[in-house]
């Protein structure tokens, strides 16, 4: 293996973060904050690329990292049409898609059009890696019981497909040689059956599926949903946020923050005891049908995530679980050095990098 010098760009709402690896050696790593008056100005998430990309060179040029000296450009991948996991070549058709937002705006979508723009300054290639519209689900999982309305892959990916390669690695085994059950557990929760490589079924984290978390409302009694959507009571954006943003623990409690919640129940709280009970029990029942899905032939059961962190969250979900499979936890989302090794497995020959138009095409036949 090669010494390979990669920068990763991982865009959010209000920030962006960059690091620089040496193959998976992390040489420099910073959060760029961006104040909510800056990101006003721009109608679309797209019009931030300029902005986004000055601030991003200016820290390169701060931390004495020049374009020049880079193998690889590695940026979060966005809300893509459906495509297989793996490492993508920045294509000019996907950063079209990225640009208009064909499955919707988010600041994610910012990572391969900055990605490509920069790489292809200094001719060298630029990637995304397993994006959020991962779909690798089968056929019969995505029948949703009315016609008009099919089940959608969108779930932790990138984080979800690392945390399967390393819990392998230290079973010296290859992650398309295992199953797992890996639970993301963040402002929103999702749960993926991982079969020899391809996540085959998972909950869609951002439109209402799976266990309800800190941010999100999880899956609804459908009946009450299209009643409270009928009524007076809220409007179209106010359902929808209550499905993602405002759902979930805040909606209760008015804190999106674990930690809250425990000092909470520290301290007496009853509903916020019951809220926490009912968000790991709803985890617990969501592990337990995804375990049908692989037939019971479960490697280990993963907890991933800003919760793992909570070392009652897990010793409680693992006293419901472990019948089914050893749980073992990987706290946080280092989706840093995913980003890096997703490129890395390219540019030393373990992998090809994926068309994105070929994928695409192959996805939805």
């Amino acid at each position: 293996m090669g010494e390979y010098k990669i920068l990763t760009i991982n865009p959010g709402s209000t920030s962006t973060k960059i690091a620089v690896f040496k193959n998976e050696y992390l040489l420099y790593e910073k959060t760029l904050r961006h104040s909510s008056k800056e990101i006003e100005k721009y109608k679309k998430i797209a019009d931030q690329f300029e902005f986004r990309k000055s601030v991003i060179e200016q820290a390169l040029k701060e931390a004495n990292i020049e374009k020049k000296d880079l193998d690889a450009i590695v940026g979060r991948g966005g809300l893509l049409k459906p495509i297989q996991g793996g490492t993508y070549k920045v294509s000019d058709a996907m950063v079209e898609d990225l640009k208009v937002g064909v499955l919707g705006e988010h600041a994610s979508n910012l990572g391969g059009i900055i990605a490509k723009e920069m790489a292809d300054e200094v001719s060298i290639p630029s990637f995304i890696v397993d994006p959020v519209v991962v779909d690798e689900m089968e056929k019969v999982a995505k029948i949703s019981g009315v016609p008009e309305i099919s089940r959608v892959s969108i779930f932790h990916a990138l984080n979800q497909k690392a945390i399967g390669r390393r819990a392998a690695k230290e079973m010296n085994k290859k992650y398309e040689d295992c199953n797992f059950l890996i639970v993301h557990m963040g402002g929103g929760i999702t749960v993926g059956a991982h079969k020899k490589g391809k996540v085959i079924d998972n909950t869609n984290g951002l439109d209402g599926e799976g266990p309800f978390s800190p941010e999100r409302s999880g899956g609804l009694p459908v009946g009450a949903l299209m009643r409270l959507c009928y009524s007076d009571k809220l409007s179209k954006d106010e359902v929808s946020k209550r499905i993602k943003g405002n759902g979930g623990v805040v909606a209760y409690l008015g804190t999106n923050d674990i930690r809250d919640v425990e000092a909470m129940i520290e301290k007496g709280n009853k509903k916020a005891e019951l809220i926490y009970e009912a968000m790991i029990y709803q985890i617990c029942k969501e592990i337990g049908a995804y375990a049908t899905v692989l037939e019971g032939d479960i490697d280990s059961i993963i907890l991933t995530g800003g919760i793992a962190y909570s070392k009652k969250i897990v010793e409680k979900i693992k006293n419901k679980v472990k019948f089914i499979a050893p749980v073992i936890a990987y706290p946080g989302e280092d989706e840093m050095i995913a980003l890096a090794q997703g490129g890395l497995r390219v540019l030393n020959g373990e992998e090809k990098a994926l068309d994105y138009e070929k994928e695409v095409l192959a996805t939805n036949i």
